[in-house]
């Protein structure tokens, strides 16, 4: 089960956010390569589902994130991910559930690559309130392949790893208040799947 709190800002409050404290430490930063799959009918989205292939430095991962509830920033859903050879697609290693795994397997012929996010993310780890939290942020785009379609990509994420979750929005409101004043986080619902099957849409 992920827990994660999803923050938008603005390109010119980057420097202000950079330069809170809690995020001069030493980070860690990856280049994440992103592509989403689904039918010609959309049949994951309407499941309120999504399936992404991601290149994480040399590894590959495969990702099946399930229909979850989004407010106020703050969205709770299962995820499954583990190591994958691109393309493969095999869902029934890597989901637990039997009847979600049989159901996504029987969809596998007719997936195809609708869009992709192409992002570098700077992560910390960071205890509060009695919470063990990832802070990640990521900046990019996000693209249609093949097409000029884009739209740039810049939110912070705030993921439960342990501990309350009332420590997300604890945290988040100490990051809005840096050293050089304070940035507008605002918290969102939309999730880079949506997002990008928004931008698919505007293909058609």
């Amino acid at each position: 089960m992920e827990t994660e709190l999803k923050l938008t800002l603005d390109a010119a409050d980057l420097p202000c956010l950079l330069a809170h404290p809690l995020l001069r430490g030493a980070g860690s930063t990856q280049r994440l390569l992103n592509t989403y799959f689904d039918t010609a009918d959309l049949a994951l989205q309407k499941r309120r589902m999504a399936v992404r292939e991601r290149l994480a430095g040399e590894q590959w991962l495969l990702t099946v994130k399930t229909a979850g509830h989004s407010a106020g920033g703050l969205s709770r859903r299962q995820e499954w991910e583990g190591p994958t050879t691109p393309g493969a697609l095999e869902f029934d290693t890597l989901v637990n559930e039997p009847a979600l795994a049989q159901e996504l397997m029987a969809l596998r012929p007719n997936l195809r690559a609708l869009f992709c996010t192409d992002f570098e993310r700077q992560r910390w780890v960071i205890a509060h309130a009695g919470a063990q939290i990832e802070v990640a942020l990521d900046q990019g785009r996000i693209h249609l392949p093949g097409t000029d379609l884009s739209e740039p990509l810049l939110e912070l994420e705030l993921e439960l790893l342990s501990g309350p979750e009332e420590a997300l929005m604890a945290l988040a409101d100490v990051l809005r208040q840096t050293p050089q004043g304070t940035v507008p986080l605002v918290p969102s619902d939309a999730s880079k799947a949506q997002r990008g099957m928004a931008l698919w849409g505007r293909s058609r």
